[in-house]
């Protein structure tokens, strides 16, 4: 994951290992703002989303947390999930797409 730091912390009983993973969204939430601001003509090949990688990983983790242990990136499954997130206002500031081009879209930026 390019631009991603990722930390190991040992846990304070000496046995559990937990990672972080660590990266700066900001370059991205300012490409993603101007983006939209342009006008994308076509449907075919439009862009949609540019997504952090530490946000990736987040979403597999409540994944995971939600049971579903055999979930791995990039699936068309995972592809589900994402397609899912991008549709909540909670996640729009990563849509590169105009509000105007999709029904009920939002934009509530952070």
């Amino acid at each position: 994951m390019y631009g991603v730091l990722i930390r190991p912390h040992l846990d304070s009983n000496g046995k559990d290992l937990a990672i972080e993973h660590v990266q700066d969204v900001e370059p991205i939430l300012q490409w993603n703002q101007r983006a939209r601001e342009s006008e994308q003509r076509g449907e075919w090949g439009r862009h949609i989303a540019r997504i952090p990688n530490v946000v990736y990983v987040k979403w597999l983790d409540e994944e995971y947390a939600r049971g579903n242990r055999t979930l791995r990136m990039f699936t068309a499954e995972f592809d589900l999930i994402v397609q899912g997130k991008l549709q909540d206002p909670e996640w729009a500031h990563l849509r590169t797409d105009r509000p105007k081009l999709q029904a009920g879209w939002s934009a509530r930026l952070p």
